[in-house]
């Protein structure tokens, strides 16, 4: 079977209505072991008569629904009269609502679980502030305070020292405390401390609660910036000092570590890049190197190779020798290590790869490899007992796993096939008739019963086992309770998060050897973990330290405080390298010698695992997708748990149907290519170019909320714009450029193929942004009026609160427009190339609607303001005029400024284009305006940024 027959008229087909909305969405699945059979999967939307989605069914419960009229859609919503949703109901996350104040701002929520959730803000005045959230339940009047701000307001003399006007100076959630004590120029934090709350029930109404916070040990972080904002130093919550360096385009080339009462140490010592941003060598501390190989036609990673160079105090060595093989739009089809050697088991030929075959919707269907011989347990169990071996002395053997799904995109069946008996098995997951919930077959037969081991909101309840899994009011997994087979460890997890949802704190209870209790906590601080372990009292005390600054590969410091173990050295450097698509397998210290290896499924679960220690291998925790695994055999994600055994998360999506309509289905059932960096949404991995991105954030950066979702997007960001150079005329590309989509199959095969395009792209953008920036140095200062947008009628709005205001964070793609009749058209341009849009109608807060167009002599369209789905944009103001046309008075908007909020810099969208910018030098208002774009135009026209950095 080649791969043209089965690709062969199985398009991706979206059908619009006559506003432009997408109705129908029509896709096309065929088997490589069938390819004479097609399944047609249509995914159907209904919208209201103001535009707005009302529902949306899957292939697969439509289906159903035809024989069973008791099936519901799969997500469906209520939009109210200002745009927001106001009620969301889905078969896998229940029904929650949402209520806007008059400023649109969100003033209560209530979840499937009947949490009520209310924010409270300042009067408004200059400035308007979240001041706290309460916490109560359905039909209960008692409420909890579960958020505090304190905010710098006033010009007191230490506010402004510390340049903390207008910023949170205390923020109390469910963590604990947290004070920021500093602030640069820039408004970024300069020293931060957190202080941690340990009790199950928060109230920060209680003065009692209060007071014991403020005596809750302090961790202290701070940080040192250069002029542009980027992190030169960090010193963590323990002492530990981090440095780095960067190079004249920005990029990471040196770092170093200080360790509390230590000299300073290289991690990296050198890092050098191609002309397109990409690594090419890489130097670590330890003294290995590691060096890259791209495909000149598309730049996809080729080869990675790391290795003790010639000269290594411990002699010359390929540790790894990664080389990659892809279908024509980029899966990954072969992964092959050159540095492992071909060995024979009986009467087998175990070569050192994978090799991975997918259908028509790249979802994954077959997967081979090779596996230990001396697995003590199969893979399939909820809690795989891994035996420690030593790297060579294993027998390896091959296997084979088949994987298939149904029409709504679940799994359904993992078989696996090894030549070891014991080790082959077949596992059956039963979905839902009604949701895409599902269980294992010896968990649950009758797919009637699957919802009843999930609660309101979708989460799972009960373990394989039968333990227990206990959820907060807020969807956070709480407690967890495991006994493993074996019977000698009874264990059990708790967990506390902070208001961004992120975990903090992990306390582990588990009986030892000799049936004491032991208890192990572990506190999650920036970019470095305190585990305790005690059971009468501490007996072992230690800091996992985290460096994060350039080097591909993962770094931590192991550092005791107390009961340091016997055969590791205290403080030593873990330097752990990934397969490419972020899994960690090879292992060394700081010296460059191997600590443990490792190699996965494609869904998870370790295939092979060996260490020189077996002692040191003990404190690996980050396996998988570069993720921790618990106790349970579940790896912790930011914003959920995944489960490697039944290949699904633990609860359903919290971004929502940000990537389809299945809640639970894991990076699109293609595990080997795209990577899911923290449970809400899955992004393709052009391997080698994400370097380019991250090595321009800061550690900060890189745990702060927003760049984490800049970094859901960022692979997506990187390639799409060369899709969309190919797709439309060369004048229109920079407007768009950065615009991106959260539920694309066919559009990634497209952008994978033209990958190179996008550096030139890029190059093009800065020139531009650049000569905007000396144009703008010409320009006088406005000032306008506050204007407010709402959605344009016959426009889908996917925002939260459709409702845009000053003050508001946009954080979804959108535009602000003005006439609908050319809304159809835009619309439908980027839904060819799947895209989702937004188009807004701008009004002033009279309710007066207004044209955006600019003061200009000459006649030309109106201009769009495009908002990236990465960016998290806060409106500040609008300037707009009154002017005749052919319609009679009419206001009209001059100019938009928006801030980008994670990077504090400005974004000012002008109606002009970039010749008449250049030419300005005059005041504004000395010139005139035009008709404008009338509604019989069918054409727009990119719109000039003007990019400012405080």
């Amino acid at each position: 079977m080649s791969n043209q027959q089965l690709h062969t008229r199985t398009p991706t087909v979206v059908v619009h209505d006559n506003r432009g909305s997408a109705i129908r969405e029509i896709s096309y699945c065929r088997h490589p072991d069938t390819v004479n059979q097609t399944d047609e999967r249509i995914t159907r939307h209904h919208y209201h008569a103001r535009g707005y989605l009302e529902r949306s069914i899957d292939a697969r419960l439509y289906e159903t629904q035809q024989s069973n009229s008791a099936i519901q859609p799969n997500i469906q919503q209520t939009v109210s009269l200002g745009g927001a949703i106001a009620v969301s109901q889905g078969i896998d996350n229940g029904t929650s609502f949402s209520l806007n104040d008059i400023e649109g701002t969100v003033s209560q929520q209530i979840n499937a679980k009947g949490t009520v959730t209310t924010y409270e803000y300042s009067e408004p005045s200059v400035e308007r502030y979240l001041e706290q959230v309460k916490e109560g339940k359905l039909g209960n009047s008692d409420t909890k305070v579960i958020q505090k701000f304190k905010w710098g307001q006033g010009n007191a003399s230490e506010l402004i020292d510390t340049n903390q006007v207008g910023k949170c100076i205390e923020h109390f959630d469910t963590a604990g405390k947290k004070t920021y004590s500093n602030y640069s120029l820039l408004g970024h934090v300069i020293a931060e401390t957190q202080q941690l709350h340990m009790g199950s029930v928060i109230d920060w109404n209680s003065s009692r609660e209060v007071n014991d916070i403020q005596q809750a040990e302090k961790f202290t972080t701070q940080y040192t910036y250069d002029a542009t904002g980027v992190v030169l130093e960090e010193t963590d919550a323990k002492g530990n000092k981090r440095r780095i360096a960067y190079d004249i385009a920005g990029f990471v080339k040196q770092s170093w570590l200080t360790l509390k009462g230590q000299s300073e140490q290289v991690i990296l010592r050198a890092l050098t890049y191609s002309a397109t941003g990409q690594k090419l060598r890489e130097e670590q501390g330890n003294g290995l190197v590691t060096t890259y190989e791209y495909e000149p036609e598309t730049q996809r990673l080729l080869n990675v190779k790391t290795q003790r160079p010639q000269g290594h105090a411990l002699g010359a060595k390929i540790m790894q020798d990664l080389r990659y093989e892809y279908d024509p739009v980029g899966n990954i089809i072969c992964l092959k290590n050159d540095a492992e050697a071909t060995r024979y088991w009986r009467n087998q030929k175990v070569v050192p790869e994978n090799r991975y075959i997918y259908d028509s919707l790249y979802q994954l269907v077959s997967a081979t490899g090779r596996e230990s011989a001396n697995q003590k347990t199969p893979a399939s169990i909820q809690s795989q007992t891994i035996t420690t071996l030593v790297k060579d002395a294993q027998s390896y053997t091959n296997y084979t796993r088949l994987y298939a799904y149904d029409r709504g995109g679940n799994l359904t069946q993992i078989r696996h096939n090894s030549a070891i008996a014991q080790q082959s098995f077949t596992q059956d997951i039963t979905i839902s008739n009604k949701t895409n919930r599902a269980l294992l077959k010896s968990q649950c037969s009758d797919p009637k019963q699957v919802d009843s081991y999930f609660d309101e909101s979708g989460n799972l309840t009960q373990l394989l086992n039968g333990d227990a899994i206990i959820w907060d009011s807020r969807n956070h997994l709480k407690a967890t309770k495991e006994i493993m087979e074996s019977g000698h460890l009874s264990e059990g997890e708790t967990y506390q998060y902070n208001s961004a949802s992120q975990r903090m704190t992990k306390i582990r209870g588990r009986k030892t050897a000799n049936g004491h209790l032991e208890r192990v906590t572990t506190h999650y601080l920036p970019n470095i973990e305190q585990w305790d372990v005690s059971t009468s009292s501490v007996t072992e005390k230690y800091a996992v330290v985290q460096i994060q600054a350039g080097t591909s590969a993962k770094v931590r410091a192991l550092c005791w405080e107390i009961g340091t173990p016997k055969g590791i050295e205290n403080n030593s450097l873990r330097y752990s390298y990934d397969d490419g698509i972020g899994n960690s397998g090879l292992e060394t210290d700081g010296q460059g010698q191997l600590v443990s290896y490792e190699e996965y499924y494609p869904y998870g679960g370790t295939a092979i695992w060996s260490s020189e220690n077996a002692v040191e291998a003990d404190y690996k925790t980050i396996r998988y997708s570069g993720k921790e695994k618990d106790a349970t055999g579940m790896y912790y994600y930011g914003y959920r748990y995944y489960q490697p055994w039944i290949g699904r998360w633990l609860s359903a999506d919290p971004a929502g149907t940000i990537d389809g309509l299945n809640l639970y289905r894991m990076v699109r059932n293609n595990p080997v290519t795209i990577t899911d960096p923290d449970g809400r949404n899955p992004s393709f991995t052009p391997e080698g170019r994400k370097d380019e991105v991250l090595q321009k954030m800061t550690p900060k950066q890189l745990n702060d909320s927003y760049y984490q979702d800049v970094m859901i997007n960022l692979d997506n960001e990187l390639a799409e714009g060369s899709a969309l150079a190919k797709k439309m005329a060369g004048k229109y590309v920079e407007a768009i450029k950065g615009y991106t989509a959260g539920d694309s199959n066919k559009i990634n095969a497209y952008l994978r193929e033209n990958g190179s395009h996008a550096n030139d792209l890029s190059r093009k953008i800065t020139k531009k942004i650049n000569n905007l920036e000396k144009a703008l140095k010409k320009m006088p200062k406005i000032e306008g009026d506050f204007l407010r947008a709402v959605p344009d009628s016959g426009i889908s709005s996917k925002l939260a609160s459709g409702v845009l205001k000053i003050g508001d964070r946009l954080g979804d793609p959108a535009y602000l427009s003005t006439t609908s009749s050319v809304s159809a058209l835009k619309t439908q341009q980027f839904y060819q190339m799947h895209k989702q849009v937004i188009i807004y109608d701008i009004y002033s807060a009279m309710g007066t609607r207004l044209q955006f167009r600019p003061f200009t002599s000459v006649s030309m369209p109106q201009r769009e303001v495009l908002l990236p789905k990465n960016g998290q944009y806060e409106i500040i103001n609008f300037t707009s005029f009154s002017g005749d046309n052919h319609r009679g008075k009419e206001q009209y908007i001059t100019y938009i400024r928006l801030k980008h909020v994670p990077y504090n810099s400005e974004i000012t969208t002008y109606g002009m284009s970039d010749g008449e910018i250049n030419k300005t030098s005059n005041s504004l208002a000395s010139l005139t305006h035009s008709d404008g774009l009338t509604r019989g135009n069918r054409f727009f026209r990119r719109l000039s940024c003007i990019t400012k950095t405080h």
